[in-house]
């Protein structure tokens, strides 16, 4: 079985990545106000003036060129022209969002100590800017950085009150120190907010299936499988399966996860260990080699089916 921590890990991981995005507007969540500070108040008979943008500029001209770039992949062209707009403008109050994509671009590209620096930089002209605070959080949890990931997230859920990922994913890092009561609270945070949310029901399959509630956990992922059957959920539930020895159903969880992603080096792992329960020695070894040619050490894939026992 794939260990506890490594599960974990991977499915904060998946929702860090999920959340990073290239932002291509202003929002309000970008001019967010710190709690504790009131803006001043507004004219009561003030009249809003026309604002007329130029966009015929070559500022919005490098723009408008990054982002054909970014449609056709061409990441390297995209980062520079995101460049030559900040330095054609700068002092432009867009230049955060475009100092964040280039981030962005730069942890694709594996750059993740220079997309840290410009999320900084980013972060230094919107303080409050959510999704900078997110994507910088992706990263940190990329690089291991576990603790200044927790701090973004907290910062997030402060700004945002409606935010689920954030609230998901500091559930994610509690459930990976063990700290089932805060995970918990965290996750039914999210209920709150939004009572259909998926991240409920997969960040609670997650915590019953690392206190061993095997059971509870393959409901959750149940009810989330009937939404979307997505690999990833049964995976989750195939291995709850097997912990409970429910073997067939933990070979149709593995097949229909196989049809979907035929190069899954866990899905292998999890065939491995069934065919281990099913005393079939050659097939264990064929799917053991199965998912070391697609991804999974060999030495963790043996050492992960030792408690895998009949």
């Amino acid at each position: 079985m794939m260990s506890r921590k490594l599960i974990i890990l991977l499915s904060l991981l998946w929702v860090a990545i999920a959340q990073a995005q290239v932002i291509q507007s202003i929002t309000d969540e970008n001019l967010k106000i710190p709690r504790g500070m009131k803006p001043a108040p507004k004219p009561s008979n003030a009249t809003q003036p026309d604002v007329t943008i130029n966009t015929d500029t070559p500022y919005f001209n490098y723009i408008d060129s990054a982002q054909t770039a970014i449609d056709e992949h061409r990441y390297v062209d995209a980062e520079r022209y995101l460049l030559q707009a900040v330095v054609s403008d700068p002092d432009n109050p867009n230049n955060s969002l475009l100092v964040s994509n280039i981030a962005t671009i730069e942890r694709y590209n594996g750059n993740y100590a220079e997309a840290i620096k410009n999320y900084n930089l980013a972060l230094d002209m919107t303080p409050n800017a959510v999704t900078v605070l997110l994507n910088r959080a992706a990263v940190y949890v990329e690089i291991d950085s576990l603790n200044l990931a927790r701090a973004d997230y907290l910062r997030v859920r402060e700004l945002d009150d409606l935010n689920t990922e954030a609230r998901y994913s500091l559930g994610m890092l509690e459930l990976n120190d063990k700290n089932y009561k805060q995970a918990e609270d965290y996750f039914y945070e999210i209920r709150y907010i939004n009572p259909n949310s998926g991240l409920f029901n997969e960040g609670m399959g997650l915590l019953c299936k690392a206190q061993g509630n095997y059971k509870r956990a393959a409901e959750y992922f149940t009810d989330l499988i009937k939404i979307k059957p997505d690999v990833t959920f049964l995976a989750h539930r195939a291995d709850c399966y097997l912990a409970m020895k429910r073997l067939r159903d933990a070979e149709a969880d593995i097949r229909t996860a196989l049809e979907q992603a035929p190069t899954d080096g866990y899905l292998y792992l999890l065939r491995a260990k069934l065919n281990k329960l099913r005393f079939a020695h050659d097939d264990m070894e064929r799917d053991i080699k199965l998912a070391t040619e697609n991804g999974v050490p060999e030495q963790y894939a043996r050492k992960s089916l030792e408690g895998a026992m009949p």
